[in-house]
């Protein structure tokens, strides 16, 4: 059972204990850069990933000033984790939130590193289409609600 939840005075300092896998480190920036920015950014949300009450990963995700749109700028399962189908069930609760919100947007972007294969996998399983690089080279998808 995969829930989100808000980052709080309970949990942020578990939420910047979770890391992805070595490999993958070169890919996002860390929880605790992101719990930071979140703080300057206040249209930004930020959500612990649980499986059940344990902790498993994290989230940042909000309305882009520059083009009106939702984008997910962060989104991590811890590496223990990893490879249990986790990443797409919170993934899809991401979606669903953003949905649900009345200044919901008729598409969620997202951008990640082009050797990132896993995620680039991931994020295809529930829905993103590739649509090209950015200017600061990233592979940019999108998800275009029905």
């Amino acid at each position: 059972m995969i829930s989100l939840r808000l980052i709080d005075q309970s949990n942020w300092e578990a939420c910047i204990q979770l890391k992805p896998k070595q490999e993958q480190e070169g890919f996002i920036a860390s929880n605790l850069y992101s719990i930071a920015e979140s703080k300057f950014l206040p249209h930004m949300k930020i959500k612990a990933i649980y499986c059940e009450e344990m902790l498993i990963g994290f989230a940042m995700y909000g309305i882009d000033s520059d083009d009106g749109n939702y984008w997910i700028y962060r989104f991590m399962i811890d590496e223990q984790f990893q490879g249990r189908g986790h990443g797409k069930s919170a993934m899809n609760l991401i979606i669903k939130d953003i949905q649900s919100n009345d200044d919901h947007t008729n598409v969620i972007w997202l951008g990640y590193q082009p050797e990132n294969e896993q995620g680039r996998k991931l994020y295809a399983r529930v829905g993103f289409e590739e649509s090209g690089m950015a200017p600061w080279g990233e592979m940019l998808a999108k998800y275009s609600f029905h």
